[in-house]
């Protein structure tokens, strides 16, 4: 088992990165101070994972919420089931939420930690790729609006994060490659050198290989670690976390949620992110390819859908946290391996790219 701190002074905590850790009741009982235990997880993940953790907390008063499965599903209306399941066991502010599943299961969890009278503790057991490298670290939590992405949130910490990696091993092929976008976009933003590792090791992380899977996961981890460590609540440099979220968003927005997962979203919005960093001269010709060849080696989609016009494309981009005064603010890269700080962009070269790039 691999330990990584995410060093934020008195809100520090640790990320266990290691195989069969699920079941390692001592992991749980560092971070669990009170008697009363939520877990909060949902109908795919439940069947699979649930009793292996409920088998971990026999000391402890446990209650479950399993929530539909889905991005479309995160909603204030199914948030509310969670707080149903605290008060209705009459959980106090000594209880811990366990949110165990992917992205959606963390963000929500972590939401209604955050908010069920005013903040209570919570661990993150991520079940999915994408969730293990990047939604579960940082303290990122929230739900969707019908008109924005992740519009309603708080920024609040877990007491640690629990990723097994044996886990990965009952995601479907298409969860598999929505994950590795997030891991390929560390070495976008921050890390060419892991850049290069990945475009050689895909297909031994699209095979599962194990070894290769949790050197993945960990690199990523302390690129996320490292970046939220410098900057907390998206201030500065942890905004380069979101390359091709905007142009992301508006797909997943625009196009329902669901459709389209997450990973394959973003996909598509960084080849596109990059495509417009080209337009302004900051990356070549050869970068694009470079970038477009290694999301299609993951098995990932890198063209926008022909339904979602321009005009819906800017609409959706206008409703984005990085915005300041209604001007659209992007991450772009400079290089591989490098990249700006949210830029406001010429609206004749933003619609160039929405124009004109078909991947």
């Amino acid at each position: 088992m691999k330990t990584l701190e995410v060093d934020l002074g008195g809100r520090s905590y640790p990320i266990y990165i290691g195989s069969g850790i699920l079941s390692q009741s001592e992991l749980y009982g560092q971070h669990i101070k009170g008697s009363e235990v939520l877990v909060v997880t949902n109908e795919t993940v439940a069947p699979l994972y649930l009793d292996a953790v409920l088998d971990q907390l026999k000391a402890y008063k446990t209650a479950t919420v399993i929530l539909p499965d889905g991005e479309q599903h995160k909603s204030l209306a199914v948030l509310n089931k969670i707080f149903d399941a605290l008060l209705i066991n009459k959980f106090g502010r000594r209880a811990t939420l366990i949110a165990l599943g992917g992205g959606v299961v963390g963000d929500m969890g972590g939401f209604a930690a955050a908010c069920y009278q005013r903040g209570i503790p919570f661990i993150q057991i991520p079940t999915t790729l994408l969730a293990q490298v990047d939604s579960s670290v940082g303290g990122k939590t929230g739900v969707n609006h019908p008109l924005g992405k992740n519009m309603i949130g708080a920024f609040y910490q877990p007491q640690c994060v629990i990723a097994d990696t044996d886990v990965l091993a009952t995601l479907d092929d298409r969860q598999l490659s929505a994950g590795l976008a997030e891991v390929i976009k560390y070495g976008l933003i921050r890390d060419a050198d892991f850049f290069v590792w990945l475009d050689y090791n895909l297909p031994a992380l699209l095979a599962r290989d194990k070894q290769t899977l949790a050197f993945a996961v960990e690199r990523s981890c302390i690129n996320k670690a490292q970046v939220v460590a410098e900057d907390e609540t998206e201030s500065g440099v942890r905004a380069t976390l979101n390359l091709g979220h905007t142009f992301g968003h508006a797909i997943e927005t625009g196009m329902g949620y669901g459709e389209y997962l997450h990973g394959e979203a973003v996909a598509i919005g960084t080849c596109q992110a990059a495509d417009l960093s080209r337009h302004k001269g900051w990356i070549t010709d050869d970068d694009v390819e470079k970038i477009i060849a290694i999301f299609k080696k993951a098995r990932l989609p890198v063209v926008p859908p022909d339904s979602l016009s321009v005009e819906q494309f800017l609409q959706f981009m206008s409703v984005d946290k990085k915005n300041v005064d209604g001007d659209i603010r992007l991450i772009l890269l400079k290089a591989i391996g490098e990249a700006s700080l949210p830029v406001g962009v010429d609206q004749n070269l933003l619609r160039l790219t929405l124009e004109t790039y078909k991947g």
